[in-house]
């Protein structure tokens, strides 16, 4: 693991491509090709590969959370350079801390016909990791899964390695990892979600949805990846149906307009994150997030929007296997009274 973060931080100093790299067209679409080369590591400040104004369309890819390492039986995580491989950073113009960046999600396709599935020692919901140590007889060994994808009827396919079995189920892509570089100076790794969004590993980063994400330093620097073509709640053996994925973004940003936790919306339903350990604090996080959005942009008081989230709102733990572990406070907008601003 240690010789990992170390090849990590040097893929992380490596410059980044020129940004002749990345091509816009005149109808405002910026197309630029991610690739192993060009990938960073972290959420941070970085050259960009690309600018892009207020109200482009960002055309572009990420590779799997391993760096597409893993293709076929035999391979091994060994052969893995560094885990959720990002796509940027992309500076915003005009974006400035204290404004809001708008990422609409315009499609989301999965860029293959197969998805992986790995278990490792350490990392999972309910074995023995770094935060929750226990006493096991021996720590559980890497295994490898592998996930045809089938486009027409829009499944995976898992195969049990131990017997015979197997099922399809319904493919949901959207992307694990998606966020901008956090404030202070920081650079965090791209396996942490936190307030500058990051490893969120939630499917509401879905086609038709709305992402809000808090500007932190000029250009907001705009990073994405770790694609995903289905993922269970909680992510409870560490990895999703992990798949590259190519993406069709709209970027806008809303000016002055101060947000502190990532935000999603879609035409019926509004969604907070709260990104924390333990998962009550998650929880207090995005439900006090939900509770002053209603009240700033419906009109209710706090406690009203408190006591109506009580009887309607929804919670879901989309991530307890990282850092910090990520809920999604929901409420329909049927609910609520008309929008004020």
């Amino acid at each position: 693991m240690k010789l990992r973060w170390i090849i990590c931080l040097a893929l992380c100093a490596t410059p980044a491509v020129a940004q002749e790299a990345a091509k816009q067209d005149d109808a405002g679409i910026v197309r630029f090709k991610g690739t192993s080369e060009n990938v960073k590591f972290v959420f941070g400040v970085a050259p960009p590969v690309a600018h892009l104004k207020a109200g482009n369309i960002l055309e572009s890819n990420s590779l799997d959370c391993f760096g597409n390492a893993l293709q076929k039986p035999g391979d091994t995580m060994a052969m893995v350079k560094g885990d959720n491989p990002l796509t940027g950073p992309f500076f915003i113009d005009g974006a400035e801390p204290g404004d809001t960046l708008v990422v609409k999600i315009l499609d989301l396709q999965v860029d293959g016909n197969q998805g992986v599935g790995t278990f490792s020692p350490g990392f999972g919901a309910v074995n023995s990791t770094h935060y929750t140590p226990v006493l096991e007889a021996k720590p559980l060994e890497d295994r490898i899964w592998y996930y045809p994808i089938d486009h027409e009827k829009n499944t995976a396919t898992f195969q049990a390695q131990d017997s015979k079995f197997k099922v399809s189920f319904p493919v949901h892509p959207f992307l694990g990892c998606i966020g901008v570089a956090p404030a202070n100076g920081e650079a965090r790794s791209s396996i942490v979600p936190a307030e500058f969004g990051g490893n969120m590993d939630a499917p509401e980063v879905s086609k038709g949805n709305t992402l809000y994400l808090p500007v932190n330093v000029a250009g907001a620097l705009f990073y994405f990846g770790d694609g995903h073509a289905a993922m269970g709640d909680g992510e409870v053996a560490g990895s999703a149906v992990e798949v590259p994925m190519r993406a069709r973004l709209r970027i806008d940003v809303l000016k002055k307009k101060k947000i502190d936790w990532p935000r999603l919306e879609n035409e019926t339903t509004l969604m907070t994150t709260g990104i924390y350990r333990p998962v009550d604090d998650a929880v207090r996080i995005a439900v006090t997030e939900l509770i002053h959005w209603v009240h700033a942009d419906y009109g209710l008081s706090e406690l009203d929007a408190y006591e109506l989230c009580s009887k309607v709102c929804k919670l879901h733990l989309t991530e307890m296997v990282d850092p910090n572990y990520v809920v999604i406070a929901s409420i329909e907008k049927k609910y609520l009274p008309a929008k004020i601003k």
